[in-house]
Order: C-alpha cells, then structure tokens, then sequence
C-alpha cells in the first residue's frame, strides 16, 4: 500500500491522454499526479490540464504557474 491509498483510499495512478475539453483514460485507475504540487487528483475532480505537455494539475494557480514557467518553450515551436 503506498501513502496515495492509506490517505485517500485511492488505488492507482491512472494513465491519461489530454485532449482539449476532454481527457480519455489510457490506463485505469482513481488519480492522476499534479505535475506542479504533486497532489493526487481524483479523475472526478479532475479540471485542469495542459493539452500541449500533457500535465495535469491540483489548481487553477497550479495551471497559471506553469504555464508562465513554459510559455517561452510552448510558443517557440
């Protein structure tokens, strides 16, 4: 058991495509990681991600701050 499902009962990391508006799960399970915080969110409440680097994240300052540490590489292809 690792500390995700003693906290929060969760079972596993899903594995999950983001698409715009919409995310498809590739690989069941109950959380995807906060690439910014490392916070597991519950797929329910998952509501913000990063199409472009496939990121998802705990909050929308989460989402904001990232985005201002990528944008020069996002913008540059």
């Amino acid at each position: 058991m690792n500390r995700f499902e003693r906290l929060f009962g969760l079972k596993g990391e899903a594995r999950v495509k983001f698409l715009d508006g919409e995310f498809q799960v590739v690989s069941p399970g109950d959380f995807v990681t906060c690439a910014v915080t490392g916070e597991p969110i519950a797929l329910p409440d998952l509501r913000y991600w990063s199409v472009e680097l496939q990121e998802a994240y705990a909050t929308a300052d989460a989402s904001l701050q990232r985005y201002r540490e990528m944008r020069h590489k996002l913008h540059r292809d």
